[in-house]
């Protein structure tokens, strides 16, 4: 047996698998989920429509091996406790302006009701959202603490998305960061509301 040749498989592998991430990459950015199909991804990569299925298993699972190559959120929660909650506001009034920089979230943006997107959405939210965040956190219920933070993220995009784009002023930002603030909050007591006495 010629021991070029088994080197040369796994390397031809890893080079085709390679190929049909980018031109997925590309084609998704171009042209969103529900456009693009596993032939339009395979035709593109100069690939057999098959290895799609066995590289990824389906349309849904190399979108999320796409997502997988996006930049996370890590620098965003690099920061000390204290000042992560303007952190957060900053980039959530950033969102009101602005969609995400990259093609694939914008795609996963508008997708992500998508009944074969939800999971894969799901999946980025918790991975790279949740998790991180909830791991920057600490006492109690450090999870639902970073679901609230969740929560306000996708409320923005959602609004940004029916409404349309917000210029967001330093005002925006000093709200936004109370929000924060209060969901990220170890104790919540709130002395504002009516006074039933």
């Amino acid at each position: 047996m010629n021991p070029q040749v088994t080197e040369a498989r796994p390397r031809d592998r890893e080079a085709t698998r390679e190929r049909i991430l980018q031109a997925a990459r590309a084609l998704f950015g171009e042209q969103g989920y529900e456009q693009v199909t596993v032939r339009m991804i395979a035709a593109a990569a100069e690939a057999n429509i098959a290895l799609v299925g066995r590289y990824f298993g389906s349309k849904a699972g190399l979108f999320g091996a796409v997502l997988q190559g996006e930049p996370g959120y890590s620098v965003l929660f690099d920061s000390a406790p204290e000042e992560l909650p303007r952190r957060l506001a900053e980039y959530a009034a950033e969102r009101m302006r602005h969609p995400p920089d990259s093609p694939i979230l914008r795609t996963l943006e508008r997708s992500a009701s998508h009944p074969e997107v939800r999971e894969v959405a799901r999946e980025r939210l918790l991975t790279a959202v949740i998790d991180p965040l909830e791991a920057k956190l600490s006492g109690p219920d450090a999870r639902g603490r970073a679901r609230m933070a969740a929560a306000v993220f996708l409320g923005i995009g959602a609004m940004r998305r029916r409404v349309g784009p917000t210029e967001p002023t330093p005002a925006d930002v000093d709200r936004l960061t109370a929000v924060f603030e209060a969901c990220l909050a170890e104790s919540f007591t709130d002395e504002s509301g009516p006074d039933l006495g």
